[in-house]
């Protein structure tokens, strides 16, 4: 089995800025801009808030809401109205699908969503940053592949639900592909099982990625037992070892310099099954799972 973290949602180079931390530490991914989405940002609302004026006003108007919207992963059911059979869905292309695919990544794995995350609060009306809170990294989201799909091979009665999504406007692309959530999850031997998708909805320290003492949101404090020690495979993108410290032999973390690009991180939890435990806890600790519509 494998564990991809996937990062997704605004960030400096897609979008120009973080995604919020809301005043209640409830968490939004934004999704990056689209010119050939048919979904705009200002049809989106979260928990009672306008998407579009969000974005507007987190970008100062860089991003406006009548502009398309990357919603991907879509995760949220009420984001838009649903035609039955809705599941959560992660479209993936290009070098980052090619990347997927040489991980051997298939229908079982993991994709944790994380992405870049500042507090923010409303003044005179408009969403500001809050001043000085320093931007990190955090999970918000998981997703169980329980099909994948190559989009350029699906027939025009295939997945009548998912035609809105926008790697169904992307044109011909041999590499473009669905990976659609699956129901609840077995974990191998026997450690248990978790649901099919869904979403951290509020900051949480179990969540952040990023070091507590970083300046940088790319330094992370993980778990010890991802450290791989030089004897287990790492995760992708982070084969040499000098992007990894353990910072004494009683510390509970390692510390890892995570790679500035690349959009999937894939580890083999076979060679970790510390990680079980860790996964159960972190999804039925702080998750709220979303479904399939009927």
């Amino acid at each position: 089995m494998r564990l991809i973290l996937s990062r997704k949602g605004f960030d400096s180079s897609a979008g120009g800025c973080p995604s919020p931390i809301f005043p209640d530490g409830s968490l939004y991914a934004l999704p990056i801009p689209d010119e050939k989405s048919c979904i705009h940002y200002g049809d989106l609302h979260h928990a009672g808030y306008s998407v579009g004026k969000l974005v507007e006003d987190l970008t100062q108007g860089k991003v406006y809401a009548d502009q398309g919207a990357h919603l991907d992963p879509d995760m949220h059911a009420g984001a838009l109205p649903r035609l039955p059979g809705w599941r959560p869905l992660l479209g993936q292309t290009g070098a980052a699908q090619g990347h997927l695919r040489k991980q051997g990544v298939q229908e079982g794995d993991l994709f944790l969503f994380f992405g870049l995350f500042r507090p923010v609060e409303q003044a005179a009306g408009c969403w500001r940053f809050v001043r000085g809170a320093p931007a990190r990294h955090i999970i918000w989201g998981w997703l169980s592949i329980g099909e994948i799909r190559k989009v350029d091979l699906l027939t025009d009665e295939d997945l009548p639900w998912a035609r809105y999504h926008p790697h169904f406007q992307i044109g011909a692309d041999a590499g473009n592909t669905l990976y659609i959530a699956g129901n609840r999850r077995s974990l191998p031997d026997n450690a248990g099982s978790l649901p099919g998708a869904g979403i951290f909805p509020s900051v949480q320290r179990q969540l952040v990625l990023t070091d507590p003492g970083a300046s940088r949101p790319t330094l992370w404090q993980l778990p010890r037992f991802f450290h791989p020690a030089e004897v287990r495979s790492p995760l992708s993108y982070h084969s040499k070892m000098s992007r990894w410290e353990l910072p004494d032999d009683h510390s509970e973390y390692c510390q890892l310099q995570c790679a500035a690009r690349g959009q999937e991180f894939v580890w083999n939890l076979d060679e970790y099954p510390e990680s079980f435990p860790w996964l159960i806890e972190l999804i039925t600790g702080y998750g709220r799972a979303t479904g399939a519509t009927d």
